[in-house]
């Protein structure tokens, strides 16, 4: 495995997988990586000829200079589980090396507008622009056939697919599974951040998820699925809720109606111990009881 700090190195050397007509998979992440970011490489080394990863806390997406100083880093254990799960390539650049004039923003930036705007986009003003910006930059030096996002961060593959399609690029979003603990909490690098009280607290995120598809499955309307998420995590002390919301999984809007058998996307996200946790799943409408 191949760790460059340089981007022309870093582009010389996805160049040279091109030109030996190998396809390439890009997994971008901030590091702290576990198990769901492990699962990402595994399945585009199953899809790819090669495999290219990076390592790189994106300073331009975190609105609370605090939330980004305590961002964990832990590259040497980085570095070991990208080699065991097949990586070839691993892109690990310094802040200055991405943006030579931080920390004054980028002259040239994305503005993530439509499915930006909401939820997270909502609550942290300006982070699916920093998003947007990081995953074309390296969407552009690597030049991968797929990039793989773990749906963890359902709306950041839902903002970053729409980015492709708007701006003609020519790789593919794969979105990929959650990867959970066995008592049903989402890999999250901030997890690490938990003491044992706040991890319980954690769990009324996923416990909300399954309220609100047991809800769904039973044919509910938007606003009973909606206030079964909402009541969990409220009732969970430890637990500050953010939002809990029924959506269309592609437009992340409410459905103006609903049919038995149609999509949700479930998401909710809370406040643990000052960690802003994330979750969500896909339900599948039942007929109304």
């Amino acid at each position: 495995m191949q760790l460059i700090e340089d981007r022309a190195e870093w582009r010389a050397a996805c160049d040279g997988a091109r030109r030996a007509e190998k396809s390439l998979g890009l997994v971008p992440t901030m590091g702290a990586l576990h198990r769901g970011h492990r699962s990402l490489v595994v399945r585009a080394a199953d899809e790819c000829d090669q495999v290219a990863a990076s390592i790189f806390v994106n300073p331009i997406q975190f609105g609370d200079a605090s939330d980004l100083e305590r961002y964990p880093r832990t590259l040497a254990a980085d570095l070991e589980l990208l080699e065991g799960a097949g990586c070839d390539l691993v892109f690990a650049p310094s802040v200055t090396e991405m943006y030579p004039e931080f920390p004054a923003l980028p002259t040239t930036s994305v503005r993530a507008g439509g499915l930006a705007l909401g939820f997270e986009g909502s609550d942290r003003p300006g982070h699916f622009d920093g998003v947007a910006t990081v995953v074309l930059l390296l969407l552009n030096l690597t030049m991968p056939d797929e990039a793989y996002f773990g749906e963890k961060d359902f709306q950041q593959v839902c903002v970053v697919r729409q980015m492709v399609e708007d701006l003609g690029l020519p790789t593919r979003i794969v979105g990929c599974p959650i990867v959970r603990e066995e008592d049903g909490l989402a890999l999250s690098s901030r997890n690490a951040r938990l003491s044992p009280e706040g991890r319980h607290a954690a769990l009324s995120l996923v416990r909300a998820l399954h309220a609100g598809a047991a809800r769904s499955e039973a044919g509910a309307g938007l606003d009973e699925i909606e206030a079964a998420m909402t009541s969990t995590v409220r009732a969970q002390e430890g637990a500050a809720l953010f939002y809990a919301a029924a959506v269309d999984p592609t437009t992340l809007e409410r459905p103006r109606a609903l049919a038995s058998g149609q999509e949700l996307r479930l998401l909710v996200a809370a406040d643990v111990e000052g960690v802003r946790l994330i979750d969500n799943t896909g339900v599948t409408l039942g007929s109304p009881t």
